[in-house]
């Protein structure tokens, strides 16, 4: 391959690489475009795990065999079938030496310093491929895994100008990675809450607004459990803002620990003092039990005095729910509801009978939905 047509290739990929959205996205065009660049028929993205001792596949493109995924769930390698991984790239590397490119062959090393091929070289064999190239990843200065690019049985076999061009197109794919993992924490940042690590309210309303496109379309029962912690405000104005926070934290892991009871289930918290769990899937009378418990658990934190608890389902006689606005406000309004009476229970919209109050004031103008809200935080 000429230079320009490297250069090409070089470019090719890192353009894929940055316009990637997701992890996933970013690992098959990193691996996608190795293979183009190296006129290969196969390549994988692999990532070294050190706390399990083993090599993970990301990504598999090209043409696959049948065990081969393209995103595989389970395709891992003890490290010790490649001590390459850490004897031949980290040991070496650390010496002085560079995070060089090899080729291997089915027929045994071809070019480039070898590593210990017994496994791959079977590798080759058993999948048709005639030769293969290896180019460890290094990412922030550590041996983050390789780029693993093969050509089938009959085409040429990878040489010495190969494995220098596969250890630049590494270095190209550790940077594209960097960078997503530099999206991806600050994408992390955008949907989490910084005090208690739950959701914040922008991921509630993403989700929530799948979910009920879900039960629009397949019947899906959508639940949410919207929840407002008692007692806050006494909590900063005696004791102190730093009380305060803990108060939330200690309730947001209480809300952690409860939503872990409904499988996917998302806790976030709104701002404030208010928190929600999502729930797509579970009962309503399962999601309402879990709210319960949840009101059980704040009543008996050393701080605050409870929590007012409101649930609202589309498995519940609430009328139809087209939007997610309307799941909402249905749940926000048992909510205010439960606040009224000092419910130490949850309170459930469209389970007081065919005049629910819940559903009427959920249902209300927005003027005089506020007003009885305001009506209720009056009776705090």
């Amino acid at each position: 391959m000429g230079e320009n047509r490297r250069l090409v290739a070089v470019v090719a990929l890192a353009q894929g690489m940055a316009a990637a959205h997701t992890p996933r996205e970013s690992w098959r065009a990193a691996a996608l475009g190795a293979c183009r660049a190296l006129s290969g028929g196969f390549a994988a993205l692999s990532v070294w795990e050190r706390d399990l001792g083993r090599l993970r596949v990301l990504v598999n493109v090209g043409d696959r065999a049948a065990d081969e995924e393209e995103f595989p769930d389970g395709e891992a390698y003890p490290v010790h079938q490649f001590p390459e991984i850490t004897e031949f790239l980290h040991e070496r590397w650390l010496a002085g030496g560079e995070p060089d490119a090899w080729v291997e062959t089915a027929e045994g090393p071809a070019a480039g310093r070898p590593g210990y091929c017994h496994q791959r070289v079977a590798a080759l064999r058993r999948r048709g491929r005639g030769s293969c190239v290896v180019a460890p990843i290094v990412l922030h200065g550590r041996a983050w895994g390789e780029l693993y690019v093969a050509r089938s049985v009959g085409t040429p076999v990878f040489d010495r100008a190969d494995a220098d061009f596969a250890t630049v197109l590494a270095a190209v794919v550790a940077a594209g990675l960097a960078q997503t993992e530099r999206l991806e924490e600050a994408r992390r940042l955008a949907f989490t809450d910084a005090l208690t690590g739950l959701a914040n309210r922008r991921a509630v309303d993403v989700r929530l607004e799948e979910a009920v496109e879900r039960h629009r379309e397949d019947g899906v029962v959508v639940s949410l459990v919207v929840c407002d912690l008692n007692g806050l405000k006494r909590v900063n104005d005696t004791l102190g803002h730093a009380v305060g926070d803990r108060l939330l934290e200690r309730f947001g892991s209480v809300l952690s620990l409860c939503g872990a009871m409904l499988p996917g289930a998302l806790a976030a918290r709104l701002g404030g003092d208010e928190f929600c769990l999502l729930a797509v899937g579970p009962l309503a009378d399962e999601v309402v039990k879990v709210a319960d418990d949840l009101c059980r658990r704040a009543g008996e934190l050393e701080l605050g005095e409870g929590v007012a608890c409101g649930v609202a389902s589309t498995a519940d006689p609430i009328g139809p729910v087209t939007s997610a606005r309307r799941l909402f406000r249905l749940a926000d309004a048992a909510q205010y509801r439960a606040k009224a009476v000092r419910a130490a229970r949850p309170v459930v919209a469209g389970r007081e009978g065919p005049d629910d109050p819940v559903v009427r004031l959920a249902d209300e103008p927005s003027h005089e939905r506020t007003a009885e809200r305001r009506r209720f935080r009056g009776r705090r």
